[in-house]
């Protein structure tokens, strides 16, 4: 049983995809519960498990109603996508205590509630995945207005390696991915935020990617299917760049 956070759509609809066509049955949370609930009825259609939650992972009552009714509904929760994120992208002398809490709230706070939730859980059945989605360090291309996020991303990588120090023994796996340079609406956002035609960024993007070429929200779904199975069983604390280049 799998719990994506941030699934309605871009790389934590993929990763749910992935994992339910490897046979996972998946839980697709996002804030916006009819963007989830699209992907679920999707999955259904083809007779797969799925079921949409709506939550905010910022709050932690909402978190933990979410998890306890998933572990009432499946009875586990073996894997954990830490994937809801959120960018508000400010040149510093100008950025807000809101804008810095509001990122800081769901890419880092976010996580570390989500994972509160489902360790008691993981423990107690002596097993667990979870996979942390951060962005290198600073993102793309070191445009400026990123100190919260990157801060945020930070975060999480530290996160990540201090808690799978602690909950390996309990045979709980916890790993990072840091994708970056990926086709997804929020590219597409940003691009026009900046007053670029997106395919003109994509050409300037391109260009400084040894691989050339952007990638796609299957290549995050891929790192992250291969940190969810026992194919990772001995790789924990690690952050898996997603990149197409150093």
């Amino acid at each position: 049983m799998a719990l994506i956070t941030g699934a309605g759509r871009g790389i934590g609809k993929e990763i749910a995809w992935r994992f339910s066509g490897e046979g996972a049955r998946v839980v697709l949370n996002d804030v916006e519960i009819s963007l989830a609930e699209g992907v679920a009825e999707k999955l259904q259609e083809l007779e797969r498990k799925a079921l949409a939650i709506q939550a905010d992972v910022s709050n932690w009552a909402e978190v933990q109603r979410m998890v306890d009714r998933i572990w009432s509904e499946f009875g586990r929760i073996d894997i954990l996508v830490n994937n809801a994120g959120l960018r508000k992208d400010v040149l510093f002398p100008e950025m807000t205590a809101s804008d810095w809490d509001a990122v800081i709230s769901v890419q880092l706070k976010g996580s570390f509630q989500c994972a509160r939730a489902v360790i008691p859980f993981m423990m107690k059945q002596g097993y667990g995945k979870i996979v942390n989605i951060s962005s290198p360090i600073p993102a793309g291309l070191g445009k400026p207005g990123q100190v919260n996020y990157s801060s945020a991303c930070a975060g999480v990588e530290g996160f990540t390696k201090a808690l799978a120090w602690e909950v390996g023994p309990y045979n709980i796996n916890v790993n990072c991915i840091a994708p970056d340079f990926i086709d997804t609406e929020m590219t597409r956002n940003a691009a026009r935020r900046e007053g670029f035609y997106y395919e003109d960024l994509k050409r300037f993007v391109v260009a400084e990617i040894p691989l050339r070429r952007l990638g796609t929200t299957a290549d995050v779904a891929n790192g992250a299917l291969f940190l969810a199975t026992e194919e990772s069983s001995f790789v924990s604390g690690q952050v898996l760049y997603v990149r197409g280049g150093p």
